[in-house]
């Protein structure tokens, strides 16, 4: 219970016995010892009459004291909570005396008095705390209030509060009547303050200035303010009231025009379509900017005819606005192990790339959002990128939506036109969001490296802004012209290298790179995904069509030569085609592909390995490449014939391979004849030819340094490279070997050419830990830090006793 509070329900009751509750005389020595009762969210004013609830044990008892001995009390408001009994410190020091009027007992233990309040005072001390507080006061009589000021004051009050009296329908109108009877201004400020509803501390400061000029002025600001909020709330009623009967009139028009139209056998069907719109409108859960967009463009559709130009550009506009997602989103599931067991039974091995999404989901699940990355997946053809994001939108429980950007050169696919062309539309992320039906799918965004751009504008500069996480919260379309927020969309793009896609467009997404697949991870990929399938695509039963290890890594190693799968899948589903006719004829022969079977389905074998071949005259040297569909073999061929040392370089090569080739020659000469590789006078009477097969196919880098250097000593030395071995590394004219890139991917085309033993850099040995263990484990490297030792290293040990020129 409060210590004591203003009970507005009690009702009033005047007495009638004479004498009773009649309001002491106080003498100053009476103000000296007078109980206090606190006081909780209410201020008395003096010549006030006041009803309280008290419901403290020791309020109670104050009262009940008061009454028995016919005592006055002190009413001070206090700066009190709920259940707290008052302490000295928290009451104020300016109150009234008051004195008992009426007590009424409820039956729950509390009391219901009315209070006459007459002077005020001001607290000097408190003289007693138990049970309850008493304390010495003295009167705080008003002062300055028979001047002109204050009279002037006192009639602006009087007139403020008319005002108000006819705005607030808590003040009854004999108010007014009571205001006449008060010629003292310092009581009409006391009443104008007991009736206001005002904050406890603002009518604490009335109460406390004595000086009634200074009340009466703050008083006319506090009724200013009052009147002004008064008839602002006024204001808005009325507008509001009129708003709805405004709408209740059309409402009822609309019915009656209806209701005539369907008597006449008149329906309009433009009238249908408006309402259609308007109903699906009023459904619909639009943001309030595409709201009131729509609103204004229905209002315009109305008033047109249905042969105008506007109303068919209108009306799509308006159904686009209808269709779209704008709130609509789906509720993620982000349990990391379902998430690691989707990924698990969508990809075969990929465990870095696995590992880097869930823990981009976990770092999701902390945050509570998606918003802040932009996943970029790099990596060959056929490796997986696409299927990666199906599977995140998977694990997410996301609506997956695809678009494929590749070739597009102009900006309005990306941003949409305008609605002042003929036939305009959105572009193709708001298309995409409208199919995917919510606001927040899995977006991907496919072959972001093969955008271009020419006269109708760049579309990667039109991505910036979608893949930009600080400005796709209102990604504006130049269709609808509303902003969209792409906010809660998780992008995932896709590109096979990094070189194409612009600078500012590549440092607004996160790199995640895929490599090619090696030989037991293909294996792996066919017997668990790539088999099943195509067995079922064809009609087949697994019992029909099976494939032996053996005759799966003939077609591996035989007819497909890629960093991915694609091919791989292709020759499988050749397969199949051949075992699927058999069945068609009537064939009940279950099939079991072993190596000589899948030869005969597929023919001839479409790759052999060629290092093997290729290397076995003086001259020839097996080089690695790096591309942008994976790693593949290069071969470096070097021949001499009678001259004066020019040098001749063919194969479409470009100008750092060029200058590769200088620099291997430059360093042959040099350090060829110390090395006993050449006859000391031999480039001065031969011209050299360097060629890279094939020749069309361009070509370019620096890595190609070692294998030139490499063939132009076997060709000078007459002592062939090794079959089994290839290399990769960049020289200089000092002999040093400097790192390249693309290890892992030149690796995996060494294994796939059928490389035993692979020479490259010393700096680069810290990548082969990015390899497979089985592939270290088949395969040698050599490191090496100078082109003598690399050298030294691939050519044969045994030296031909004669040797043409030309080689």
């Amino acid at each position: 219970m409060t210590e004591s509070e203003a009970e507005p329900e009690v009702a009033v009751v005047d007495l009638t016995e004479p004498g009773a509750g009649a309001v002491p005389t106080l003498d100053p020595e009476g103000l000296s010892g007078l109980a206090i009762l606190p006081l909780r969210d209410t201020v008395v004013f003096p010549d006030s009459l006041t009803p309280l609830a008290i419901g403290q044990p020791r309020s109670i008892q104050l009262v009940d004291e008061a009454v028995e001995a016919d005592e006055a009390i002190a009413l001070v408001a206090g700066r009190l909570q709920e259940g707290e009994a008052a302490t000295a410190e928290d009451i104020y020091d300016v109150g009234v005396v008051g004195s008992i009027q009426k007590l009424i007992r409820v039956p729950d233990g509390t009391l219901r008095v009315l209070v006459q309040a007459t002077e005020r005072i001001r607290l000097e001390s408190v003289v007693q705390t138990d049970p309850y507080l008493v304390g010495r006061f003295v009167a705080a009589p008003d002062a300055n209030f028979e001047t002109r000021d204050v009279q002037a004051l006192a009639r602006n009050v009087e007139a403020l509060f008319t005002k108000i009296i006819g705005l607030l329908p808590y003040l009854p109108d004999e108010l007014r009547v009571a205001m006449l009877g008060i010629d003292v201004p310092g009581s009409l400020a006391n009443m104008i303050a007991t009736t206001l509803r005002l904050p406890t501390e603002e009518k604490q400061e009335l109460l406390a200035e004595s000086d009634v000029q200074t009340r009466l002025k703050r008083l006319t600001v506090i009724l200013s303010r009052e009147l002004e909020i008064f008839e602002l709330g006024s204001k808005i009623q009325a507008e509001v009231q009129e708003s709805m009967d405004s709408s209740q009139r059309e409402y009822f028009l609309r019915q009656q025009l209806k209701a005539i139209q369907e008597e006449l056998g008149e329906g309009d069907e433009q009238q249908a379509e408006v309402a259609e719109l308007r109903a699906r409108l009023e459904e619909s859960d639009l943001p309030e900017h595409a709201e009131k967009q729509a609103r204004r463009e229905l209002d315009r559709l109305a008033n047109l005819q249905a042969a105008s130009p506007e109303y068919g550009v209108i009306r799509t506009y308006l159904e686009w606005i209808l269709e779209l997602p704008w709130q609509v989103t789906t509720s993620d599931n982000l349990n990391l192990k379902h998430a690691q067991r989707v990924l698990d039974n969508d990809h075969y091995d990929l465990e870095k790339v696995k590992e880097r999404i869930v823990e981009f989901l976990a770092v999701s699940k902390l945050t509570g959002s998606m918003a802040g990355q932009i996943l970029c997946l790099v990596g060959p053809p056929g490796v997986g990128k696409t299927s990666l994001g199906q599977s995140i939108a998977r694990a997410l429980g996301r609506e997956f939506i695809r678009i494929s950007v590749g070739g597009v050169r102009d900006e309005a696919e990306i941003r949409g036109h305008r609605r002042t062309y003929v036939g305009a539309m959105p572009g193709t992320i708001i298309r995409a969001l409208r199919d995917a039906g919510s606001s927040n799918p899995v977006f991907m965004i496919d072959e972001i490296d093969k955008m271009g751009s020419d006269f109708r504008g760049d579309p990667s500069s039109a991505m910036l802004e979608v893949l930009d996480t600080a400005q796709h919260s209102t990604y504006r379309d130049h269709y609808l012209d509303l902003p969209f927020d792409l906010s809660r969309v998780l992008f995932i793009c896709t590109a096979n290298q990094l070189e194409p896609i612009p600078g500012p467009l590549r440092d607004r997404m996160e790199m995640i790179q895929l490599s090619g697949y090696t030989e037991e991870e293909k294996l792996g990929i066919a017997k668990r995904y790539l088999v099943p399938r195509q067995v079922e695509q064809h009609g087949l039963e697994s019992a029909q069509l099976s494939f032996t290890d053996k005759a799966l890594r003939v077609i591996i190693r035989e007819y497909t030569r890629e960093a991915g799968v694609r091919n791989l899948e292709r020759q499988i589903a050749g397969v199949a085609r051949k075992v699927a006719r058999r069945v068609a004829e009537g064939s009940k022969k279950r099939s079991r592909a072993g190596e000589d079977a899948v030869r005969t389905a597929l023919g001839r074998a479409m790759f052999r390995s060629e290092p093997r071949k290729r290397a076995t005259v003086p001259g020839v040297a097996t080089g690695l490449a790096w591309t942008p569909v994976g790693g593949d073999v290069l071969f470096v061929e070097a021949s001499g014939m009678p001259g004066k040392g020019r040098l001749t370089v063919t194969g479409q090569l470009g100008d750092v391979m060029r200058e590769s080739a200088e620099a291997a020659v430059s360093w042959a000469r040099s350090r060829g004849t110390e090395l006993g590789l050449v006859a000391e006078d031999w480039f001065q009477k031969h011209d050299l030819h360097i060629h890279v097969p094939a020749g069309a196919v361009p070509k370019d880098g620096p890595s190609a340094g070692v294998t030139m250097a490499a063939a132009i000593a076997s060709l000078a030395s007459g002592r062939s490279v090794a079959k089994d071995v290839a290399m990769t590394g960049e020289l200089t004219l000092t002999g040093q070997v400097l790192p390249v890139g693309g290890i892992k991917e030149k690796v995996l085309a060494a294994q796939r050419a059928g490389v035993t033993r692979i020479v490259l850099p010393a700096d680069n040995e810290a990548d082969l830990e990015d390899l497979p263990p089985d592939v270290r484990k088949a395969l040698t490297f050599v490191p090496v830090e100078r082109v003598s030792d690399a050298v030294e290293a691939v050519l044969t040990k045994r030296r031909r006793s004669t040797r043409r020129d030309g080689v």
